[in-house]
Parts: structure tokens; sequence; C-alpha cells
């Protein structure tokens, strides 16, 4: 994730506020880079601190903290923040570790121009020694916490969470009433056993799209009512991998990918005719309270419920003609296009969380969805924790286990890597893909 550019850096404090509220968790044992542009912060990298091993070579460490910042091709400087236990001092151990990694990035052209460290009470400068500026034990750790942009970055509306660990969900799941629950894991079997031999019909593919790109278009503040039909809709949806993977690129790059991109894989049959649909094909199912929001299309068999929703909002996602149309794959590694659709990966990621609170194979396709979406925002650890979720739900569910091995392997997302493609927490967004 970037920094907005809005937010004004008035002294070491506010940068080591920011770094909490970009991460979303107080670091632990965390080595922190941050890329600068001039006097404008840029990328933020955490690493675990390495163990004794690596301590006594900490060469290839700093190289793999060189290649990541690198991601960032505009920096010409970078800050550094060890955060340990105890900041009295520069835990020895380490010393060599922040020397080495100091060397590596001025020889590649990112000089380190501050560097602190900060424990559990009080934080100093991790190089400086003398005692007339940098006073034996440090500064108060709650200078941090009650620094000028930390408190503006809570006004904003950031909150700063446990750090996320293998095992242990990265927020509370949604409270979900027992009986809705019960309602909707049994409309969505009815639904599965409905759509299970519909997954290469091209109007239900269109048909489920439409019921998606509705909601992706929903107003960020309105919030996300209870409606059993459409929640077990929507779950049943991600059984089947050529619709979560449409909903996925379809919420990041626009309609046009996800349509284009199932045609390439030829995972589709058949041809819609003005009625919107083919010679001897069933027009598609859709409870009623998504087939209202359906934009536009043929006439639809819908499955009675006596429970509605309200209006979503209107607006679409999609390209114009003309613009070049990636495909999946360059979707799903962060490559194009050139910026993603952020707020619809925002608001796809909070309809995943309110799916994913159910549990069952659902889950787990909505937890690795929100894995993915937080690994595009940069936020490895975050996303490790969601796939780590998915596993749990199913051990073998293929796309979390390659992502995870991605997230494992420090793979950062191309959108990352450039500052005016990256996420940014709070700020003007790029313009979504048209």
């Amino acid at each position: 994730m970037t920094a907005p550019e809005r937010l004004t850096v008035r002294g070491p404090e506010d940068i080591l506020g920011f770094i909490p509220h970009t991460l979303g968790y107080w670091p632990e044992s965390s080595l922190v880079a941050m890329t600068l542009h001039g006097t404008r912060l840029g990328a933020t990298l955490r690493l675990d601190l390495p163990g004794p091993a690596v301590r006594d070579d900490p060469r290839a460490f700093a190289r793999a903290v060189r290649r990541y910042l690198e991601s960032d091709q505009d920096a010409d400087g970078s800050l550094l923040v060890l955060f340990a236990g105890d900041a009295t001092a520069v835990p020895s151990g380490y010393q060599p570790l922040l020397s080495q990694v100091r060397s590596v990035l001025d020889q590649a052209g990112m000089p380190v121009r501050e560097a602190w460290c900060v424990g559990d009470e009080y934080w100093r400068d991790a190089f400086c020694t003398d005692p007339s500026c940098c006073p034996f034990p440090g500064r108060p750790v709650q200078q941090i916490r009650d620094s000028t942009l930390s408190t503006e970055m809570v006004y904003r509306g950031s909150s700063v969470g446990p750090a996320p660990r293998p095992g242990r969900a990265p927020a509370p799941a949604p409270a979900v009433p027992a009986l809705h629950r019960a309602a909707v894991l049994e409309a969505e079997t009815a639904w599965a056993e409905e759509l299970a031999g519909r997954t290469a019909d091209r109007t239900q593919f269109t048909a489920v799209l439409d019921c998606w790109e509705s909601l992706l278009g929903m107003p960020g503040s309105e919030p996300w009512l209870p409606e059993v039909e459409r929640d077990a809709f929507l779950r049943a949806t991600l059984l089947f991998t050529v619709w979560r993977d449409a909903v996925l690129i379809m919420a990041a790059a626009g309609r046009r990918a996800a349509e284009a991109g199932a045609e390439q894989f030829g995972v589709l049959n058949g041809g819609a005719d003005a009625a919107g649909t083919g010679p001897g094909e069933l027009p598609p199912v859709l409870p009623p309270a998504l087939a209202a929001e359906r934009p536009a299309g043929g006439p639809l068999r819908t499955i009675p419920s006596n429970r509605t929703v309200g209006r979503r909002g209107e607006s679409r996602l999609g390209v114009t003609a003309g613009a070049a149309t990636p495909g999946y794959g360059e979707v799903l590694m962060g490559v194009a296009p050139q910026s993603p659709h952020w707020t619809g990966l925002d608001r796809l990621d909070r309809i995943f969380e309110q799916l994913s609170a159910l549990g069952g194979q659902p889950g787990a396709a909505a937890f690795t969805g929100r894995g993915w979406i937080a690994w595009c925002r940069g936020r490895g650890s975050y996303a490790a924790a969601y796939l780590g979720q998915a596993l749990d739900i199913d051990p073998d569910y293929r796309l979390a286990g390659l992502l995870l091995e991605l997230v494992g392997r420090g793979g950062i997302c191309g959108w990352a890597g450039k500052k005016d493609a990256a996420w940014q927490k709070f700020g003007d967004e790029p313009a979504p893909p048209r």
C-alpha cells in the first residue's frame, strides 16, 4: 500500500504512527522498510525478523529487502524501522542486519535516510549513540500512538487491530443468527443442485455476472442486510470455478475482461437471441431479490421466496470499446489493467466477509477471494491468514494453495509495486477500468 498524498509528516513520530495504520496492526518482531519519493512516503514493506542463522549472515535477507523495494521504481530513498521488544538500544544481534540492509539499499540508489528501533515502551534512533540527542532509554512509545498523523488516521476511520497470525482470523467474523444460517445453508444446497448443470450455459453465466455486478455497484455506505435466497444463491455460485473466477476478474478489471476470459477458455456453450436465450436453451434461474436488480436480459425462471431486499445501486463495471482487455492470468497477478478498480475490490471484499461467515465450501471460496484481494493490496500477512482459513475448511482448495505458496515465497502483486496503481486505504483511488 502507498501513503495517501494529503497526509503531512511533521516528524519521526508521524512516520512511526503511520506504519500500524498502513499495515492494519502494530508490528511485532518485524523489520519495516518504506520507500521515499523525495520527501513523500511511498510503499511499505514488513518482514519477520530472521533467526540467528540469518542474522549471522544477513546478506540474502538484505538482498530480499532490496528486491521488494525496487518494485517501487520511483523510489529515491528509504526508511527502516526495527520493531523489537527492547528499544533502549538496537539489540546487538540485529546491528549487523540493519547495517547490511542499509549498505545494500545505499548501493541500490535508495539510501536509508532514517532508521529507528521501536520497542514495547520506548523508541529511539537505530544508529545514534550520542546521549545529547538520543538520551537513554529513548522516547515513550505513547508519543507515536498520540502523534498528529496517527490521530488524523483515526479521524479518517482507520483502526489498528491485532497482528494476523496463522490459525487466527484477521478480524472477528460477522455474527450470523442461527436461524438465518440454517435457512441459508438449506437454500444453498437447493441452489447448488439447481445450478450444477448450468455452469457452461452462456445465458446463466450472463445472469450470474449481472447479479454480482449489481451488488458490486451498491453504495459503499449501504449496509448488508441478511436475505436468505440471495445469500444462498451467491454462495452457491462460488462453488463453480468458472463463476468464481469471473467474479474476481470483473471486480478488478471490469465486465468485459470477465466475459472475454470465459470465451477464451471455451467454457461456455450456446448463443443468446434477442430475448436473452438461444434455441432450445432454458432461461437463467435467479432468486427474486436478485432478478429484480438484473439490469437487462431475457425472461427469468425464478424460485419463489417470501423475502425481499432493498434496491441496489445501478452503477455497472465495464470497459469501453477499443480498450485493451486483460486476460485472467494478467489480472490475477496484478499485471493488467494498469490500475484495478479498487472500489469494486473493496465492495467484493465486504460481500465475501459476509458470505464467508457461514463457513462450508463456499466459505473456502470467499476466504480465498479475500486472501487474493489482501495480496493485491500489498497486505501479505492478511492474505496468508485468509488463505489459511480457506485451507482449514478445505485443505485441497487449489486456488488457495497456489496463492498461499506465492505469498510464502514473497511474491508481490504487480499493482502493489506501482505507486500509481497501489491500493490506498485513504485518499483518491486510481480511476476504475473503463
